[in-house]
């Protein structure tokens, strides 16, 4: 049987470590494996020739954008800009690809590209924490999830910043040749298989996203330094001097969520940093956030997609 044919496109600018991460998993021999219809890695450009990498060095790329009419899966792991328009020749040959069957691959900012060549129409993709407003913003016919670590719609795969492009490389794995080959190729790179959770544990955790001096700003401090009390509506109010009703409607023009759901996400983000910077016991972070002990659970999880004794083993400090 001949290989899968993977073609993963290169331009100047690009980070090294994300076309790494693609060799690694798909242009390293595994005979060990024993496996049918492994798989052929190419690199292709725009225009082919000397590359520069982030680092002070280059790569030189020896085909062109014709690998991408020929291959199974097509992996973009970046763009040269996401504030910048992908080259019409690169969305022609991308949106080529897709029509005539490719699986179609995006790491990190490479999600702009396959947004931009109308490929994630329709559907939830991700992309790094950093650019998800960006990408929602760009291409509102998308739905963005800045929560995972990678989507698979089937067709479309998209994965988010960095690190997450060997989950969704070793998810490719998994679903081309099974659980137990990706797991054998992952103990050969020496990560996990599969890891637990997704990138908003790895986000940074804005403080207020109002001034001080604004009456919504005010209120937010407000609620950063009583995060370990309850809370009413009635009292952030009076806080920002407004009607109950006025202070809901303006909360969530500013912060993009009602108050009690942006107050349950601080104590969340609360509780991580003391998971991280303490040995406090679970419940006595719960109570130092404001939850009881069941619904600072319930909300880490849902918030961070791990449980928070698995948080702690990851990031304690």
């Amino acid at each position: 049987m001949r290989h899968h044919r993977i073609a993963c496109l290169a331009f100047d600018g690009m980070a090294p470590f994300e076309l790494a991460t693609v060799a690694e998993v798909f242009a390293v021999s595994r005979p060990e494996l024993d496996v049918d219809r492994w798989y052929r890695f190419e690199v292709c450009a725009e225009v082919p020739g000397p590359h520069r990498v982030v680092g002070g060095f280059d790569i030189v790329v020896h085909h062109g954008l014709d690998r991408l009419r020929h291959a199974d899966t097509v992996i973009v792991p970046g763009v040269p800009d996401v504030r910048r328009d992908v080259s019409p020749v690169v969305l022609k040959a991308l949106r080529d690809a897709h029509a005539r069957g490719a699986r179609m691959v995006s790491i990190c900012g490479g999600a702009f590209a396959l947004a931009a060549a109308g490929l994630l129409d329709g559907g939830t993709a991700t992309t790094h924490w950093r650019h998800a407003a960006l990408l929602q913003e760009r291409h509102p016919e998308v739905t963005v999830d800045a929560s995972v670590l990678y989507i698979d719609n089937g067709s479309v795969v998209t994965a988010a910043g960095t690190a997450a492009g060997i989950d969704a490389c070793l998810h490719l794995v998994r679903r081309d040749h099974g659980p137990d080959i990706a797991a054998r190729v992952a103990r050969r790179m020496v990560v996990a298989s599969h890891r637990e959770g997704g990138q908003a544990q790895f986000a940074e955790r804005p403080v207020s996203p109002a001034p001080s001096d604004d009456p919504i700003g005010s209120a937010m401090r407000y609620v950063l330094d009583n995060l370990h009390r309850r809370l009413t509506a009635g009292e952030l109010a009076g806080v920002a001097h407004l009607s109950v009703r006025q202070f809901e409607r303006r909360f969530a023009a500013v912060a993009g969520l009602p108050p009690g759901r942006w107050i349950t996400r601080q104590r969340v983000r609360a509780g991580a940093e003391l998971l991280e910077s303490t040995d406090r016991p679970v419940d006595a972070v719960a109570g130092r956030v404001g939850l009881t002990v069941a619904g600072f659970r319930h909300h880490f999880r849902e918030t961070m997609s791990v449980s928070p004794s698995t948080y702690r083993r990851q990031f304690r400090r």
